[in-house]
């Protein structure tokens, strides 16, 4: 970490440093889309395990699963995108191998929102008459004060750290997307003890605005302790507009994650290094991809 003043730039390894085995992590991003994967590969390389992660779930809990880092999985779906289940979610579901706490996503939100509001929990209609209710005995309901309606109080997803990967960050931790959609990386940021953003550039705080228009700044320094810059950071999930999902590598892990042998050679080429290494056998990768047959 710098020791320059106001600034929090930090290496993926150096906030991972600052985490503990059996926190609760909330990871931002949707599904296959801007998920803050340099940083969940620095958590594949630590001794971090019986982790709760709460997640709009992508290859970061499929990754975290295959590792055996995950004891609960907080989620609303687990999915690739153009892959319907992540297979080494699928793998982990179906062995018992984790705790499963499915919600509905509009509840996933909610519970975000309480934690953010630091209020317990939130009235909705969302999960009601359904097996959410069934296969999560601990759900309350509540009765409107107002109108005698019974509601079901989701409660509050306190997390104790946040990790997500924005476009463009500076250095005091001011963070912009520069996509379609922000998701819900603000409230993960607002529910957790503390919050890391990655991001694909740290830029001086003037850029920000010139760059875009000021309501894409959504993150602001005083919700984040820590800024790594991660180029790339996101891959193979998308990072729009600075680069697309990567299908073809995506195509690749899923095919992998199917058998044991195939996995451990996956790991063995792109996991078993350190980012830098990652990022080059990705590029070696692109490049056999893309040479003719």
């Amino acid at each position: 970490m710098t020791d320059a003043p106001g600034d929090k730039q930090m290496s993926e390894d150096e906030v991972v440093a600052e985490l503990s085995s059996g926190m609760t992590i909330g990871i931002g991003g949707w599904g296959s889309r801007r998920k803050p994967m340099s940083l969940v590969r620095a958590i594949l390389r630590s001794d971090l395990t019986d982790l709760t992660v709460v997640s709009y779930g992508g290859p970061d809990v499929g990754l975290l699963c295959a590792a055996g880092k995950v004891r609960t999985l907080v989620y609303g779906f687990v999915s690739l995108d153009t892959i319907p289940l992540d297979p080494h979610f699928r793998a982990a579901r179906e062995a018992g191998r984790i705790e499963s706490v499915e919600y509905d996503e509009g509840m996933i939100y909610l519970g975000l929102l309480a934690a953010a509001s630091r209020i317990s929990f939130l009235p909705t209609r969302s999960g009601l008459g359904s097996d959410v209710v069934t296969n999560n005995p601990q759900l309350r309901t509540v009765v409107s004060p107002y109108d005698g309606e019974e509601l079901l109080a989701m409660p509050a997803l306190e997390l104790d750290v946040a990790l997500v990967h924005l476009n463009r960050a500076d250095a005091a931790g001011n963070a912009q997307f520069l996509g379609p959609d922000l998701y819900f990386d603000d409230l993960y940021c607002q529910a957790a003890e503390r919050a890391y953003v990655s991001c694909e550039r740290v830029v001086p705080t003037a850029e920000l605005a010139a760059e875009a228009h000021p309501a894409t700044l959504r993150i602001n320094r005083g919700m984040v302790r820590g800024v790594v810059e991660a180029p790339l950071g996101a891959h193979f999930t998308s990072c729009v507009p600075d680069y697309d999902r990567d299908e073809a590598f995506q195509r690749a892990y899923a095919v992998a994650a199917r058998d044991p042998e195939s996995w451990a050679a996956f790991e063995q080429r792109f996991l078993a290094g350190d980012e830098g290494a990652y990022q080059a056998a990705v590029a070696a990768f692109g490049a056999a991809e893309g040479a003719p047959a």
